[in-house]
Order: C-alpha cells, then sequence, then structure tokens
C-alpha cells in the first residue's frame, strides 16, 4: 500500500510516517502543505492518503478541500483524516460526494 501523509506539524508527521513504515506500509511522500500534498497524489497516485484539516497557507480548511480535490484525481481515492480540530460541517463536505 502506498500512503501519501499531508500534516503541517513536523512531529506527528514524521512520528505517523515512521508507524506506518514499521507496519510494512510505503509512505511515498509527507509533505507540510496542501498544494505539495496535491502535487504528489497528482504525480504519484497514491493508494490511500492521510490528510490534516487545517494546513498552510491559510490555516483554515486547507488540507480538508485538497482532500476534497484529491479524491477527483483517482475517483473515489480513499482518505483518511486526521485533526485536533473538529468541525463536523468537515466531514459532511468530505462524505457529501458519496
Amino acid at each position: 500500500m502506498r500512503v501519501v501523509i499531508a500534516e503541517d506539524d513536523a512531529l506527528l508527521r514524521e512520528g505517523l510516517a515512521l508507524l506506518l513504515k514499521t507496519a510494512g506500509i510505503d509512505v511515498i511522500a509527507s509533505v507540510d502543505n496542501a498544494d505539495d500534498f496535491l502535487r504528489v497524489v497528482t504525480a504519484d497516485r497514491p493508494d490511500v492518503v492521510v490528510v490534516d484539516v487545517r494546513m498552510p497557507p491559510t490555516f483554515t480548511d486547507d488540507g480538508l478541500r485538497a482532500a476534497v480535490r484529491a479524491r477527483e484525481i483517482p475517483p473515489g481515492l480513499p482518505v483518511l483524516v486526521l485533526s485536533a480540530w473538529v468541525e463536523d460541517s468537515y466531514a459532511a463536505e468530505l462524505l457529501g460526494d458519496g
């Protein structure tokens, strides 16, 4: 399984990458912003992505918006959203397309 991680907190990003690699999962990229995340998804076509909701450049919902767009690059791309910031509308938006 090929995974891309998008998380702006370096400790969490690298810790998650290490945990996944230890479990035998191929982390093909770990990035700290939504723009790089979309570039990697477009270029490398991962099997699944892990995305933080709030990321640069605005630290609002950039990660979530990028996750929604990433699901269109390969349609139906599995997305795991991680965030310490809870907002129900984000989950509804991500799941809204079925």
